[in-house]
């Protein structure tokens, strides 16, 4: 059975932002990542936001995903923001030096002002 995730794309300012519901596991990662990829298709003049608010869980692999979006963020000269965490799961992206690689900020609104 897959564990319920919704990640919901919006779009302001130029800057494409994926705010994330549920849970991300074994069950849904592949899929959820997938779509991820697609919607963003060529990394090239990109500003991508990942809110975690309401994010309540992630495994190894979706921090694996997150790593690589970035790599490839980064390779391509564009930029990108985690923002919003919850409690659990900051710990988790701290405890894995993510927050050290991806820049991290507290709201939405402090990484689209960044990214403007």
């Amino acid at each position: 059975m897959e564990t319920l995730i919704e990640v919901k794309k919006e779009e302001q300012n130029w800057i494409l932002i994926f705010k994330f519901t549920g849970e991300l596991d074994e069950t849904n990662a592949d899929k959820t990542f997938t779509n991820i990829y697609k919607e963003i298709w060529d990394f090239t003049d990109k500003k991508i936001i990942f809110n975690l608010e309401w994010l309540k869980y992630l495994n190894s692999k979706s921090i694996w995903y997150i790593a690589d979006i970035y790599s490839n963020i980064e390779e391509s000269g564009s930029k990108m923001y985690i923002t919003n965490c919850d409690e659990s799961v900051k710990d988790v992206l701290e405890l894995v030096w993510i927050t050290t690689i991806v820049p991290t900020v507290d709201t939405q609104e402090e990484a689209i002002k960044e990214l403007s």
